[in-house]
């Protein structure tokens, strides 16, 4: 099932949740004490990138209240499982190149 997103609200939820510059949400951060990387392009793993919540494959909603800040690892780490849970065989880490 795809979800139709908006980028233009996309980008306003991230310009919003980014104002106070707050910590990894992840219940299993993978830099804890390490605060996000605001300012670090989209390779760095502590760069900042924003995640439901709730997923949306799992009922989620597209809204702020269901979005929140992540390190781009921990985002990466954490997949599509609920923040307080760990993924099922533990954490798994991808890296990946791209060429925008």
């Amino acid at each position: 099932m795809s979800t139709n997103r908006n980028t233009t609200i996309r980008d306003r939820h991230r310009r919003i949740i980014a104002r106070n510059k707050p910590p990894c949400a992840w219940a299993h951060c993978l830099y804890p004490g390490i605060p996000i990387d605001y300012d670090a392009g989209p390779d760095d793993p502590l760069s900042y990138v924003v995640d439901h919540r709730i997923p949306l494959n799992k009922g989620g909603s597209d809204t702020l209240d269901n979005k929140d800040p992540f390190h781009r690892a921990c985002n990466r780490a954490k997949s599509d499982h609920l923040p307080d849970e760990e993924p099922p065989g533990g954490i798994r880490i991808h890296v990946t190149k791209r060429t925008w």
